[in-house]
Parts: C-alpha cells; sequence; structure tokens
C-alpha cells in the first residue's frame, strides 16, 4: 500500500446468476496518488467478475511484481492473476509464466483498441490469457465513496452495480 493512500471501503452484495455465485464482501481498498476514482471502480469491478473468497487486491499500482489483484492457492501458486490497462509484453510474458490464468481488463475504448491491434500476436501465444474489454454505461465515478455500499447483479454477461439511486451497467466484451 502506497505510503499516501486514500483508503476506501466497500461493503459488496454479489449476485451472479451465471456462476451461481451468491455472496456479501466487505473491501478495502487502498487507491494510489496517482490512481483515479474511475480506475479504483474498475479494480473493483474485476472483483467482482472473478469474485470468490480468495481473491484479493494487491500492494497496488507501483508493485512491479504483483498484479492488480490475484487468487493464489494455499501452497502459494498463482491461480488467477488480473492486471488492468495495458501492460506491457514483460509483464504479461512473466504474468503468463507465473499463473494458471490470467486476465488483462482493459476500459479505454480507443487506447485498449489501438494496444490490442499493436499486441495481437502477443497476446495470442498464450494459451492462458485473456483480454477483456469493459463497456461501461453510466457514470461509473458517481458510485464512488470513501464508503459504499453497492449491490452486483450478474445476468447473461451483464453487470448492473447499483448504489441506492444511481447505477451502471457494465459487459464484457473478449479481444
Amino acid at each position: 500500500m502506497a505510503a499516501k493512500a486514500t483508503i476506501y471501503k466497500a461493503n459488496l452484495n454479489i449476485a451472479n446468476m451465471d456462476t451461481h455465485y451468491y455472496a456479501e464482501h466487505s473491501l478495502t481498498l487502498a487507491q494510489h496518488p496517482s490512481e483515479n476514482d474511475f480506475r479504483l471502480m474498475v479494480r473493483l469491478l474485476a472483483f467482482i467478475f472473478n469474485a470468490n473468497e480468495d481473491l484479493v487486491f494487491c500492494k497496488g499500482i507501483d508493485q512491479d511484481d504483483e498484479p492488480d489483484l490475484w487468487h493464489k492457492t494455499l501452497g502459494g501458486d498463482i491461480e488467477l492473476w488480473i492486471d488492468l490497462g495495458q501492460p506491457d509484453e514483460k509483464r504479461i510474458k512473466k504474468a503468463c509464466g507465473r499463473s494458471k490464468k490470467v486476465i488483462i481488463y482493459t476500459y479505454q475504448e480507443g487506447m485498449a483498441t489501438s494496444w490490442f491491434k499493436q499486441n495481437q500476436k502477443l497476446l495470442n501465444r498464450f494459451n492462458n490469457l485473456s483480454v477483456v474489454f469493459l463497456n461501461i454505461t453510466g457514470d461509473i465515478e458517481k458510485l464512488c465513496n470513501r464508503s459504499m455500499t453497492l449491490q452486483a447483479n450478474i445476468s447473461d454477461h451483464e453487470l448492473n452495480l447499483i448504489n441506492g439511486d444511481d447505477s451502471v451497467s457494465v459487459t464484457e466484451q473478449l479481444f
């Protein structure tokens, strides 16, 4: 965690009808000084789409040897490595070599498409890698508060994230 990180608390109620996962999670997120609210919420979306009891947020944006989120076995093996944005070739190779499964979530449409096209040959070499674009409809930053209580409903691969009267819809699109 960064020395001057801002701490956020999120109480999530997740109902994933696609995977039949239903649980409540009380999470603590540390927002790095260089991280904006939008990216913080994308980290939360990545958690929701992959939620399980062993998925955790890692040390943060300034760590080269850890992803944004991961799921490790009791023996220390990495089951799932989740990165956000457009990581470089070296990081992708490291992630795919160390983990059983890797997911890269992209979220800035124009930049994500350009990055994918430039790296498509590299990305297609890895059988354990998925690249997913998060198509967010609505103002997700409006849901971001230092203390959040969110309802996350997933059905037919669409997430509806609700906080009182505010909501956003998110779909995953595989590249």
